[in-house]
């Protein structure tokens, strides 16, 4: 793992890292996530479907790119805490030389990956304390692990709501994109408010209003646009819990407010 001096973990401010591990059902959080995470969900009571949805998808993707796409390297930017059936855990199940290059600035993040996020012998696990506004260090950093002439999966998952400009947040995946080799793949959801509309962003407002960072829910033709110059899987850019679904007697899931895609680097 990538080492260093740890920042002080600041327990008196909520973190969206913190807060999605409260919804998904996790421990590691403190009692100002879990406050700010029950305001939100007084307002948005669907933010937890989204959350757990959203994490369904990882795993459905990760999956697809080790078994049909053949992908063996993965770059997770916005990591998060470690749940249960994290990128490598997947990844490694279906082949085990897998390597991953997990990325995130939450300290608290840095100390849960160090201790959990560990490889099958014959694979690899690293973890980058970065920003996804700096593309470059990121980049730089997972060539210790990566081998980026061969394909890679970059995976975006909840991470680019946090870059609130549209330009900025455009050219950060660009600039992934064009170090990605041809037949790399890109994963990405991030939130909207096209299924639930007012709800979403009033807790946008009142999560800002407690101390969390800004964030802006894009519309599906918005996070369309990440996908410029990609071959998109089917079925294309779709809410997460419609993205090639587990079957069941039940019928299509119901939409919620997370688009996501996958696309192929021709």
């Amino acid at each position: 793992m990538t080492s260093g001096q740890d920042p002080q973990i600041d327990t008196t401010r909520p973190h969206s890292a913190r807060m999605w591990n409260y919804w998904v059902g996790g421990k590691d959080n403190y009692p100002i996530d879990r406050e700010v995470g029950d305001k939100v969900t007084e307002i948005f009571p669907n933010i937890i479907e989204v959350a757990r949805h959203s994490r369904a998808f990882l795993g459905r993707a990760t999956r697809y790119l080790t078994e049909q796409a053949g992908v063996r390297q993965f770059l997770d930017i916005g990591t998060g805490l470690p749940t249960h059936d994290n990128t490598h855990e997947v990844a490694q199940r279906v082949a085990p030389e897998s390597r991953i290059v997990y990325v995130d600035n939450d300290p608290l993040v840095l100390v849960h990956a160090r201790a959990l996020l560990t490889s099958t012998p014959g694979g690899a696990t690293d973890y980058i304390d970065a920003d996804v506004r700096d593309p470059q260090k990121i980049l730089d950093g997972a060539a210790e692990t990566l081998d980026f002439d061969r394909p890679v999966a970059l995976m975006m998952l909840g991470i680019m709501g946090n870059v609130i400009d549209d330009d900025e947040a455009y050219g950060i995946v660009r600039h992934f994109l064009d170090a990605l080799p041809s037949g790399s793949h890109m994963a990405l959801n991030d939130g909207t408010s096209v299924v639930h509309g007012s709800q979403r962003d009033e807790s946008i407002k009142v999560a800002k209003e407690r101390g969390m960072p800004p964030y802006v829910s894009r519309t599906p033709e918005q996070i369309t646009r990440f996908f410029e110059g990609l071959e998109l899987v089917e079925p294309g850019v779709v809410t997460v819990s419609r993205w090639r679904p587990e079957a069941t007697p039940f019928g299509e899931p119901p939409e919620v407010d997370a688009f996501c895609g996958l696309g192929r680097k021709p």
